[in-house]
């Protein structure tokens, strides 16, 4: 690694932290102290095992994972954490990188695939990239667990009100497609505008969607 340099904007919001699996302990110490300078939070491991010990902190992260790792290769444990349904990216360094191999993981999802040595900068660059990926995909993800929550408190009959609602139907249409008076479904409509939170009918569309919600069942689509 050559050409070091500080990147500011990578310290302090939330406390993300980097965390580095590699068996060489000169390329662990030598990362954790780069991304200490900048003021990140660091844990290092030699195995794809050790990792696994330890409990994923609820904040912002990535994986800077070596491509040959003791027992499990970096392309495998990638796979094994995606069955895991652990969400976190990656970033690659090798110093036997080819074609295929950098393919495969970038098709796999990862963020970067860094050539041993890299420059400092080429690292820093690639964890910014990756730190901000998991903070929207944590904030979207808060967002809709939100959504469901709200949507929960809506009664079945406020579900499917909804649902025709979002489809740009009109109170009228409402209540002759479900046998309702027009009243009851602009009352229904206030009540749904109110508990979700809307702010307007668009704003209501929009939850919709994030939701998934099918106007035939007035339920989040899986």
């Amino acid at each position: 690694m050559t050409g070091r340099q500080a990147s500011p904007s990578l310290a302090g919001a939330e406390d993300p932290i980097v965390f580095v699996i590699d068996d060489d302990a000169s390329v662990r110490e030598a990362l954790s102290s780069l991304f200490r300078s900048v003021g990140l939070r660091v844990e290092a491991f030699g195995s794809a095992h050790e990792f696994l010990q330890c409990k994923l902190p609820n904040v912002p992260s990535c994986l800077i994972l070596d491509i040959r790792l003791p027992r499990l290769s970096g392309l495998d444990f990638q796979a094994e954490l995606a069955k895991a349904d652990i969400q976190i990216p990656i970033i690659f360094m090798t110093g036997h990188g080819d074609i295929p191999m950098t393919v495969r993981a970038m098709k796999a999802g990862a963020v970067d695939f860094l050539t041993k040595p890299f420059r400092d900068q080429d690292m820093l660059d690639a964890v910014t990239a990756a730190i901000e990926r998991d903070r929207n995909s944590r904030d979207e993800a808060k967002v809709l667990s939100n959504l469901h929550e709200l949507f929960a408190t809506l009664t079945p009959r406020e579900r499917q009100v909804m649902a025709l609602v979002t489809t740009g139907l009109m109170n009228k249409q409402i209540a002759a497609e479900i046998g309702l008076a027009e009243i009851t479904v602009k009352i229904h409509r206030g009540h749904i505008m109110r508990k979700m939170g809307a702010k307007s009918l668009p704003d209501l569309v929009r939850m919709a969607e994030l939701l998934g919600i099918g106007p035939a069942s007035g339920q989040p689509q899986t």
